[in-house]
């Protein structure tokens, strides 16, 4: 009976252990992660209204493409972007936006590292 319960515990620490796993792509990063602009902001050749995105992370042969989508919109938003992958030391510990403001004063997102990630996200 002792031996039973053992494996159930064991196995569902597996199961969890899986499923934690899964999110992160043989890259070192999430495939879907969520973000806010609190300002419209230039990604790549696109503007983006300010607001709630989802971020997938996905690949066409060997480039790396974070496709944007606005969350809560009618007509939401979306910018598929090509980015590069750099490897970090260690998982990042939070999520960090780097921005530059443009000649048209447009805040231009430069890389993204989303919390729990390997690698971040440069533009």
């Amino acid at each position: 009976m002792r031996f039973m319960r053992v494996l159930s515990v064991v196995a569902v620490l597996l199961a969890v252990s899986v499923l934690t796993n899964a999110k992160v792509n043989q890259f070192g990063v999430a495939d879907s992660q969520k973000v806010t602009f609190a300002e419209q902001v230039r990604i790549g050749n696109m503007v983006l209204p300010k607001g709630d995105y989802q971020v997938l992370h996905s690949m066409d042969g060997d480039h790396h493409f974070m496709v944007f989508k606005q969350l809560h919109s009618r007509r939401p938003a979306e910018a598929r972007v090509e980015c590069q992958l750099v490897p970090l030391e260690k998982k990042a510990e939070r999520t960090e936006l780097k921005y530059e403001l443009n000649a048209s004063k447009q805040w231009v997102l430069q890389r993204i590292t989303f919390k729990g990630d390997s690698a971040q996200h440069v533009f």
